[in-house]
C-alpha cells in the first residue's frame, strides 16, 4: 500500500443531520488537527458513500481545516430506499440543509467554506450553486456527471416511455470498477463494498439529465471561484458538457485541468496525486488569497441576462420561419381566448396581472363548454403556472417560519405586503395559522387589484386586522412610512417583472426602512425560465398591452441586492423546475 492509499490518520465523528421532510441523514466529520482556518465539505459520486471519499482527508494534507462528507440519501449509511430520492430538487436542497446544519451545530461561516464533489455530486452541487446561489468560498468539481454515456441509441425517450406507462422503476449500472480508475486497490474496494448501491432510481437519471442541461446553459449564473478537474479518458459521462460549462460559467476566478489518461474516479485515480495537488493548491490560494465577490448590480446593464433580455425584445426579421411560427401561435393563443377564460382574462388584463395570479392560484379550469375547460386546463397546467402555484405554497410555507421565529421571540407580527395583487396568498397563509397577525397591510399599485384584495379581506372575514390601499412599491418613501414597525415585509412576483436594478434597490430602501431590526423580509426571484421566448413572442404585460419581455434574476444578484439593502438570508425555498424562488432574510441593521 502506497503513501496514498494509507488508513485516515485523523479522528472521525459520525454523525446525523435531520433533513426537511424528517429523514436523518448520516455523515462523517473529521475536525481539524490545529486552529481552524475553514471546512472543506464533500459529496461523493453517484451509487457510492461518503467512506468512499476518507481517503482524501489524510491526503490533502489540510490540517487546519474541519472536513465533512455526507451519504446522500438512499446511499452508504443513510435511509432510504437504494439509489431512490423523492426528486432530484430534494437531493439538492439536501446540499442546503447540510450546509446550514454545518454552519449552525459546528459554526463554520459560509465563507469559510469549500465544497467538493465528484461525478453525480457535482451535478447536484452544481445545481444547488446555480439555484441557491451561496456564498461559500469556492467549489472543486471533478468529472461531472453532465452528460452519462449511456451506449444505448434513444435510451432517454425510452426511459421517460416506460416510466409512464409503468412507473417509477429502477436501472442498474453497467460501470465496472477497472472503468472507474487504475488503482487495484480501489478497484477492488469497489466491487467488494456492500454500500455501494448499484441501481439508480429512473426518476431521479432522468431529472439529472433535465437538471444538467439546465445548469451548463446558464452557467453564467455561478459566481463562486471554481476548480474543475476533467479526466481525459473517461468511459462514464461527456467531457464536452464539462468544457461547456467551465467556458460559460460567471466565476472570474476559475481554472480546468484535463488530467490525461484518468478514467472516472478523478480523485480515486491511481496517479491522483497530480489531482489532490491541484486541489489543495487551489483552496489554498483562496483562502491566503480570498476572490473578491463578483458585482452584480450592474447586472441590468450588461452580461448574460442583459444580452438575453435584449435579445428577445428584438423583433425577428420579417419574413423569418421563427416570426411566422410566433405569428402562428399568438394566432392560436387568439383563438384559445375565444373558448378559455384564462387566456382570455390574460387578453384582456396582461398575462403578469394580479388578477391572472389569483386565477391561477384557484386553479379551476373554466370556459365555452367541454372544449373551452380543456383548453383552459391545458394552459392552467403550463409550466410556468404550476411553478407560480408551487411558488405560493412556498410563500405560505416562509410566512409561516417568519411567524414562528418572531412569535419565539415574543415579537408581535406585523405584515405589510408592497405588491399584494389579490393578495391571495398571504391572507390564506394567514387562515392557516392558528392565532392571527397584529395588523396586515397589503398594497398594489393596481386600483383592480385593491378592489378585489378588499373584497376578499371581507370574504375572509379578516377586515378586523387587514386593510388593502393603493400604493407604488418602487416609491423609497411611500414604502418606509406604510407600516412603521413592521415585522414581516414581502414582495412576492414583483422585482422578476422590471429589468431595472435602480428600481428593486429604491424599493428595497424603503422594505429596508419598514421592517424593524430583527424582523424579516420574504422575497421571490426568477433565476430560470424555460418559456422566456414564448412569453416575449406570444404573452402581453399589464403594461398598456406591451410585449411581456423578462431579464432574468440570478439567485446571487437578487440575493446581493437584498443584501445590500441590509438583509441577511436565511432559508429559501425552489421548485422542482429550478424557476422561481422564495426566500427569507433578516433585517440586520438600522
Amino acid at each position: 500500500m502506497n503513501s496514498m492509499d494509507r488508513l485516515n490518520e485523523r479522528a472521525m465523528i459520525e454523525s446525523h443531520f435531520a433533513t426537511h421532510d424528517g429523514v436523518d441523514l448520516f455523515y462523517r466529520h473529521w475536525p481539524a488537527n490545529r486552529a481552524r482556518r475553514g471546512a472543506l465539505v464533500m459529496f461523493h459520486r453517484g451509487h457510492e458513500h461518503s467512506g468512499r471519499m476518507a481517503h482524501l482527508v489524510d491526503e490533502l494534507d489540510l490540517p487546519d481545516f474541519d472536513v465533512f462528507a455526507w451519504d446522500a440519501r438512499g446511499h452508504g449509511r443513510s435511509p432510504g430506499e437504494r439509489g431512490f430520492s423523492p426528486s432530484f430538487g430534494t437531493s439538492v436542497r439536501d446540499v442546503q440543509t447540510f450546509v446550514d446544519h454545518i454552519r449552525s451545530t459546528h459554526g463554520v461561516a459560509l465563507q469559510d467554506m469549500v465544497v467538493l464533489a465528484q461525478s453525480v455530486g457535482a451535478v447536484t452541487v452544481s445545481t444547488w450553486a446555480h439555484d441557491y446561489g451561496p456564498q461559500v468560498r469556492a467549489l472543486v468539481i471533478a468529472s461531472p456527471a453532465f452528460k452519462v454515456k449511456l451506449y444505448v441509441p434513444f435510451a432517454r425517450p425510452g426511459l421517460r416511455l416506460m416510466q409512464k406507462l409503468r412507473g417509477n422503476f429502477y436501472v442498474n449500472s453497467y460501470v465496472k470498477s477497472k472503468f472507474l480508475t487504475h488503482d487495484p486497490l480501489r478497484q477492488a474496494s469497489f466491487d467488494t463494498d456492500p454500500l455501494i448501491t448499484r441501481a439508480i432510481s429512473v426518476n431521479i437519471l432522468l431529472a439529472l439529465y433535465e437538471a444538467a442541461e439546465r445548469v451548463v446553459a446558464d452557467a453564467a449564473a455561478i459566481t463562486i471561484p471554481t476548480q474543475m478537474l476533467i479526466s481525459g479518458a473517461d468511459w462514464v459521462v461527456h467531457r464536452q458538457p464539462q468544457h461547456d460549462f467551465f467556458d460559460r460559467l460567471g466565476s472570474t476566478v476559475k481554472e480546468k485541468h484535463v488530467l490525461e489518461g484518468f478514467f472516472h474516479d478523478t480523485l480515486g485515480e491511481a496517479d491522483r496525486e497530480r489531482a489532490v495537488g491541484l486541489v489543495r493548491g487551489f483552496i489554498l490560494r483562496q483562502f491566503d488569497t480570498p476572490a473578491p465577490a463578483v458585482d452584480l448590480n450592474d447586472a441590468d446593464k450588461a452580461g448574460t441576462t442583459f444580452d438575453e433580455a435584449q435579445t428577445l425584445a428584438a423583433p425577428l426579421p420579417e419574413g423569418s420561419l421563427r416570426g411566422w411560427w410566433w405569428k402562428m401561435y399568438r394566432k392560436g393563443l387568439h383563438w384559445a381566448g375565444m373558448v378559455s377564460d384564462g387566456v382570455s382574462l390574460g387578453h384582456r388584463t396582461g398575462f403578469d396581472s394580479g388578477s391572472m395570479l389569483d386565477y391561477v392560484y384557484r386553479n379551476e379550469a373554466a370556459g365555452a363548454g367541454f372544449i373551452g375547460r380543456l383548453v383552459d386546463r391545458n394552459y392552467l397546467d403550463a409550466i410556468g403556472w404550476r411553478g407560480i402555484r408551487q411558488r405560493k405554497v412556498h410563500l405560505e410555507e416562509l410566512i409561516h417560519d417568519a411567524m414562528a421565529r418572531l412569535r419565539a421571540d415574543d415579537t408581535p407580527v406585523r405584515v405589510l405586503d408592497i405588491a399584494a395583487g389579490h393578495g391571495r396568498y398571504v391572507l390564506d397563509a394567514l387562515m392557516a395559522e392558528g392565532t392571527g397577525p397584529e395588523s396586515v397591510l397589503l398594497r398594489d399599485y393596481s386600483a383592480i387589484n385593491v378592489r378585489d384584495g378588499r373584497r376578499l379581506i371581507v370574504e375572509k372575514d379578516l377586515a378586523g386586522i387587514a386593510r388593502f390601499e393603493e400604493g407604488d412599491a418602487f416609491d423609497t418613501e411611500s414604502v418606509a412610512g406604510a407600516q412603521p414597525g413592521t415585522t414581516i415585509g414581502i414582495v412576492s412576483g414583483l422585482y422578476e417583472l422590471f429589468p431595472s436594478n435602480d428600481l428593486i434597490r429604491a424599493s428595497l430602501r424603503g422594505m429596508a426602512r419598514a421592517v424593524e431590526a430583527g424582523g424579516y423580509l420574504i422575497y421571490t426571484g426568477q433565476p430560470w425560465h424555460p418559456q422566456l421566448e414564448m412569453i416575449a413572442r406570444a404573452l402581453t404585460s399589464h403594461r398598456q398591452g406591451e410585449a411581456w419581455v423578462m431579464r432574468r434574476r440570478t439567485q446571487a444578484e437578487i440575493d446581493q441586492l437584498v443584501r445590500e439593502a441590509g438583509f441577511e438570508k436565511v432559508g429559501q425555498r425552489i421548485d422542482e423546475w429550478g424557476i422561481f424562488t422564495v426566500s427569507i432574510a433578516r433585517r440586520t441593521r438600522a
